[in-house]
């Protein structure tokens, strides 16, 4: 969802504009940072009595709210706001996370950088507390299964099975993927560069299978006059889009009747990271690396997957019911 600056109030954008420039956070980003504070801005704007009651929720009008209505916000009304978003909106712990860290971004930034309000009432207020599920993701038979059964025949092939080997080797994030460009790629140094979360650079080491689907694909690669650079084309010469990188998952997911399962292309990256972590004996600093995780303790929820599926092992052991008899 683009951002019109003529539906924002001006400290609003403002917001925006301290993000973009010094914060170099990616349009994506800031998008849904609109998405979250919109919603907050016409929740402020109804609850405070500043909105006709005859206009419905999704048509209210954020340009026109005073400063002075965002100052007056308490701790109070947050913790009311929270209770909104999960009572009357039916939002789940992560998604009020998120809009609670959208709010924390915003009041803090129109406190401590932009100098507009003279404290921050969101300080204080804690996280709703949520029951993380464990990632899914591909066991190793299921990984090959949807390599061997992408289909040949495509004129597309090279490029989807290219796209699907990087995802399930290297565990990079879809943006990343549709992101790249040639010049990223080095077969000689057999090296990737990624620019992940933040716009922050890492290089990455691609094995033998990377390397190959990679000079596989480039030898059918067709020039675009309109996105020279760009590694993964459309049929139309442009930068392949996240949607159509999606629907190539999702396409090599059915060929290999995988998908009923819930597998996506964000999966293919839970699958890479636990894969290695279970068969490639790599500890969590060097998955955090290769992910592009901000933090280990982000990294460490594939530790857990590990436990998780040495138990679901053990349960499946045939003896595992087997009781000695009284």
């Amino acid at each position: 969802m683009k951002i019109n600056p003529k539906d924002c109030p001006y400290y609003l954008n403002d917001f925006f504009t301290y993000q973009r420039v010094v914060k170099i956070k990616s349009e994506r980003t800031l998008e849904s940072y609109y998405i979250d504070l919109r919603l907050f801005l016409r929740y402020l704007k109804i609850t405070k009595g500043f909105s006709d009651e005859n206009i419905p929720f999704e048509e209210t009008l954020i340009s026109d709210i005073p400063l002075e209505l965002v100052k007056s916000f308490s701790k109070m009304d947050a913790l009311q706001y929270l209770n909104y978003v999960a009572t009357e909106r039916k939002n789940t712990a992560k998604t009020r996370h998120r809009k609670l860290a959208s709010l924390k971004v915003f009041y803090k930034c129109l406190y401590r950088d932009l100098n507009l309000i003279t404290e921050n009432p969101l300080k204080d207020v804690d996280y709703p507390k949520s029951h993380d599920k464990l990632p899914k993701f591909l066991s190793l038979d299921e990984s090959i299964k949807l390599l061997d059964n992408m289909n040949t025949e495509d004129i597309y092939y090279e490029r989807d099975y290219c796209i699907v080997t990087l995802f399930i080797n290297c565990g990079m994030r879809l943006s990343e993927l549709t992101g790249l460009n040639c010049r990223d790629v080095s077969l000689d140094e057999r090296s990737m560069r990624l620019l992940g979360k933040g716009n922050k650079e890492r290089i990455i080491h691609i094995n033998d299978a990377c390397a190959y689907a990679v000079s596989q694909y480039l030898a059918v690669r067709k020039f675009s006059q309109e996105e020279p650079d760009a590694l993964f084309l459309s049929k139309r010469g442009t930068r392949i889009t996240n949607r159509r990188v999606q629907q190539i998952v999702d396409n090599a997911l059915k060929d290999s009747r995988l998908d009923k399962q819930g597998y996506s292309a964000h999966k293919l990256r839970h699958t890479a990271a636990t894969l290695m972590y279970q068969h490639g004996n790599a500890d969590t600093l060097v998955l955090k690396e290769i992910l592009g995780h901000k933090s280990v303790s982000t990294t460490e929820i594939y530790t857990h997957v590990a436990n998780e599926t040495l138990k679901d092992a053990m349960d499946s052991n045939p003896l595992a019911n087997i009781k000695k008899k009284k």
